[in-house]
């Protein structure tokens, strides 16, 4: 099946995690790394995003946010369209700022 705005998804990672003590800076740390290995990056302070060619790609990847969730904190996981994420609107202050850039897809066939 080709590529299309409706099939393409987003993983958006959501977390509040504790910071009180050394240890919990430390899950949270490990935490942030691990989603950060596996292809998230930052889209605002505790929100996280990934792009996915596929439901079944996107499966994999929140697979393994759900096995690097910390023992304590808040995480919610959403998955959106590239379609619903193209119609987002950002602003920095009342300036409206530009979508980040949708990675490139290669397509062999």
């Amino acid at each position: 099946m080709r590529f299309n705005e409706y099939r393409i998804l987003w993983i958006l990672v959501f977390f509040d995690l504790p910071t009180e003590t050394k240890k919990e800076r430390q899950v949270y740390a490990k935490f942030r790394k691990d989603i950060m290995c596996d292809g998230f990056s930052m889209f605002q302070f505790s929100i996280y995003l990934r792009h996915c060619s596929s439901r079944e790609n996107a499966d994999v990847h929140i697979k393994r946010v759900k096995r690097s969730l910390p023992p304590k904190g808040h995480v919610g996981i959403m998955t959106i369209t590239d379609k619903q994420f193209g119609m987002m609107e950002l602003f920095y202050g009342k300036d409206a700022e530009a979508l980040p850039d949708t990675p490139q897809q290669l397509e062999l066939f």
